[in-house]
């Protein structure tokens, strides 16, 4: 599956008494690209839940930081899927800010049941949208 990109604009709000992005920020453009990435396949996650049972946590972490961003800039927020296992699900993730990369990162996403909170295969209608 190719790279989804989901613009976000810098808020005020976004940035620190230093006038660029807080660096907790940086992971809520990562899970909006996320989301908006799984919503542009059909499937809302109330939807996976109430239907389906299942919900999806992040399970690890890791970013890398490389140039700030700053108030008012739009930026370009990618998700690709690196891996995809029976119940896990592997990005890479980057924010760029006119072609420049200012942040990478891997995320590995967990398919978990809604009530128990234990692993759970992903469903196989969503496996097949992946796959294609």
């Amino acid at each position: 599956m190719g790279e989804f990109i989901w613009p976000v604009r810098v808020y005020y709000e976004d940035t620190d008494s230093g006038g660029v992005v807080y660096h907790a920020n940086y992971l809520k453009f990562m899970e909006r690209a996320r989301s908006e990435w799984l919503r542009s396949l059909g499937f809302e996650q109330d939807a996976l839940k109430n239907e389906s049972g299942i919900i999806f946590a992040v399970r690890a972490i890791s970013v890398d930081f490389r140039r700030p961003a700053r108030f008012n800039q739009l930026l370009e927020v990618s998700a690709r899927i690196g891996a995809c296992g029976k119940a896990s699900l592997s990005f890479e993730q980057h924010i760029r800010h006119n072609n420049e990369l200012l942040c990478s990162g891997r995320v590995n996403i967990a398919c978990l049941d809604a009530a128990t909170l234990k692993a759970h295969p992903i469903p196989k209608h969503l496996l097949a949208q992946l796959s294609s």
